[in-house]
């Protein structure tokens, strides 16, 4: 059984606000990519609409994933929290041009809240 891996980039956003969780695990033959939001590394604030904010997630995952030996390409499972269901079309056109023609499986849920006023998250699971 293989041991788990923390995955770690400065290409990403820390934990927000010092959470205590990894950006990643790797173990398995996986990655598990803990929920990122629309933040840009180093920012402490969410800004731009449901696509700006999609499009940042998609570089925080690329970054990670990379960082992990995986990438885009071999993502299995994303879960998408939407702060309101009406932001689907624009969030998910944006979703559509990251995850190729192979897309992952996917669960998408309109969620009460997200922090600091993020309109979207989106986790990840990708083969190594």
């Amino acid at each position: 059984m293989s041991e788990k891996q923390v995955v770690r980039t400065e290409a990403a956003p820390a934990p927000f606000q010092g959470a205590p969780y990894s950006q990643a695990i790797a173990a398995g033959g996986f990655v598990f990519v803990s929920g990122q939001l629309g933040l840009m590394p180093g920012d402490i604030a969410i800004s731009g609409g449901i696509e700006e904010q999609t499009k940042q997630i998609f570089a925080n995952l690329k970054a990670i994933l990379e960082e992990a030996g995986s990438g885009l390409d071999r993502l299995v499972k994303t879960t998408v929290f939407l702060q309101n269901l009406d932001d689907f079309q624009p969030m998910n056109a944006v979703y559509a041009k990251h995850v190729g023609e192979q897309p992952p499986a996917r669960a998408t849920v309109e969620v009460a809240k997200l922090p600091s006023g993020a309109l979207v998250e989106i986790e990840a699971i990708a083969l190594l």
